[in-house]
Parts: C-alpha cells; structure tokens; sequence
C-alpha cells in the first residue's frame, strides 16, 4: 500500500565563528542556528529532516575557506558532547519528526568521528552510521577515524542508508551498500556530487535525499534517477511527498502487462517511464493495494531480477558453446 513519508532538506553556507569564541557561546550560536533553520520546513509537518555534514563544526572564514586549528575543534567537540544532538531530540519528539544529524562526535572508545546520528519521533538515536570514506587529511591531519562498514538502519518509516561526503566517489561502497535494498539514501555532504548523486539512487533502487552545504543545490531524487524536488539559489531547504512503496521495473517482458495492469487498477497504480534507460518507476498509490501484490497478480520481477536472469541466461549460454573459449 501507499507508504507516504514526507521529505525535508536543510542546509545552509558553513557556520562561521570567530576562533577566538567561547565553546559554550559557539555551542548557544549552533544551536540557535539549526534551530531557526529547521523551523523554516516545521509547518510542512516532516516526517524526516536531513541535515548537512559537519553541521556543527564551525569555519573561521568560508571563502576563503579557513578552517579552525584541529585541536580547538577536537576540544569543542568534546565540550560539545550531546548537547546539540539533545537540543535537535528535543525538536524531534515536539514535533513528531526524525532528523538525521550529521557531525563530529567522540564515540565510546574515545576515537573521533564523521557521523550520521538518525533521531527518532521520541528522541532516542535509532541508529548511527560513522563516514567510511574518509579524504586523506581528514584521517592523516584531523584524525577522523574510518568507518567499516555501509548499513541500513531499520526504521519505522522504512530502510534508511546514511552516506557522507566522499562516500560518494567510492564504488566499493556503493557495491556494498545496494545489495542491502535501502529505500531511503540520506547524503549529508560539503561536497555536492553531481551525477553520483543519481547514479546512487538508480544502483540501489533507492529514494536519496540530499543536503549539501550552500549554495549548491540539495536535490531529493527518485529510484530512477529523477530529481523529484530541489533547493534553489534563493531557498536552502526544500520539502516534498515521496512514496516508498515503489519498485523499478525493466520494460523487457515486463512492458506487455502494463497496459493490463493500468486497465484494472487506473489511478491506483502510477507507472512511470523516465526515458533512455529502459525501466520504469512502479508506484502503488492506493491504501488498499501494494507494490508487491500487482507485481505478484501480473506476473512482474523487478530489474535486479531480470538482470539476474539475464546474467544466469548469458553463463548458461557461454558454457554451452564450444567457441567461447
């Protein structure tokens, strides 16, 4: 059935602050700060709010960058502790709504780290994933420590993938990570991308929501690879309705009963074809009807099986014929 979660991008430029600050007057400052942000997406009642990566670690100039010396942010983030993260669960629980934070923390073995911290509607940390692709400074200089491994955090609303930064330059990752069927990527990133940022939705079959630092634009993209909705250059939050009860679906043998399944189900169903790539976007849009009960009724796989079976088909083919070698 329709599994209706609504979506909100939030970002800003990197928070700037006199080095010579206070930790308690730059932690009042952030704080102050998300806070305003997020209330600029709170009347649109969001299941889920994406945050920015290292929303919490503050520049001393943006442009030109200029970062604050390492051993200040490494005090700062340990004065810092929960606090920010509370003051966000607080947001959370007061108005029904998840927020993934990303950030500096110091986890339990005392090691610094790069996190995605996903904040359920009560306020309690459903799940934590810590940056696997680290930049080589961010290890060698600010002494980040890696993450091990790409993971999927259940949820109530649905599969939830977390990914930072320079995750999205690594194809280890994304073939670790696709064959764990997220169905919400959340990319919390100073860097924006590009292309990637589709190529990561489409490979794991999953909505990605994006929030990069301004003034790049944070798109919210389709499991086909479309960008459904998008900051701009004048506003850096965005919110939209998105539906995960959906599967992709390559035309091949599957494309003959589309037309049977719009017969009978009209409205209930959307099918939607984003050209040149060969699939489509099946959507159940109905309370009393699901993804999987058409596709079961019709006859329908989707692509990762047809790709399957299209991989099996040309291994059978192979051995069979005597010139393949």
């Amino acid at each position: 059935m329709a599994r209706h979660v609504t979506v909100s991008s939030v970002t800003s430029y990197p928070f700037v602050a006199d080095p010579s600050i206070s930790h308690g007057a730059l932690l009042d400052a952030l704080i102050d700060h998300w806070t305003a942000r997020i209330a600029t997406v709170l009347p649109d009642r969001p299941d889920l709010i994406v945050l920015p990566e290292h929303g919490d670690r503050p520049l001393a100039h943006w442009y030109p960058l200029r970062h604050f010396p390492i051993e200040q942010v490494a005090e700062f983030t340990a004065y810092k502790g929960d606090q920010l993260r509370d003051a966000l669960s607080e947001i959370a629980v007061a108005n029904r709504a998840r927020i993934a934070y990303s950030g500096y923390r110091t986890d339990e073995q005392g090691l610094l780290r790069n996190s995605t911290q996903l904040i359920g509607v009560d306020g309690e940390v459903v799940g934590v994933y810590d940056k696997n692709y680290l930049t080589i400074p961010e290890h060698g200089v600010r002494g980040v420590s890696h993450g091990e491994r790409m993971q999927v955090i259940e949820t109530d609303i649905g599969r939830i993938a977390p990914v930072i930064c320079f995750d999205l330059n690594f194809e280890q990752g994304l073939r670790e990570l696709a064959p764990q069927r997220p169905e919400l990527i959340l990319f919390s990133s100073a860097y924006h991308g590009g292309f990637m940022q589709q190529y990561w939705a489409y490979a794991c079959r999953a909505h990605l929501v994006s929030s990069v630092w301004s003034d790049n634009r944070s798109p919210i993209i389709s499991p086909v690879g479309e960008v459904v909705a998008s900051t701009t250059n004048y506003y850096s939050e965005v919110t939209t309705r998105i539906n995960l009860d959906c599967a992709v679906l390559h035309i091949d043998e599957n494309g003959k009963r589309f037309a049977d399944v719009k017969r009978k189900y009209g409205p209930k169903v959307s099918i939607h074809d984003p050209g040149r790539v060969g699939v489509v976007l099946l959507t159940a849009e109905s309370d009393d009807l699901s993804v999987a009960d058409v596709m079961t009724e019709f006859g329908l796989v989707d692509v990762d099986d047809y790709f399957g079976r299209s991989l099996e088909e040309r291994e059978r083919a192979l051995s069979e014929d005597p010139s393949a070698d």
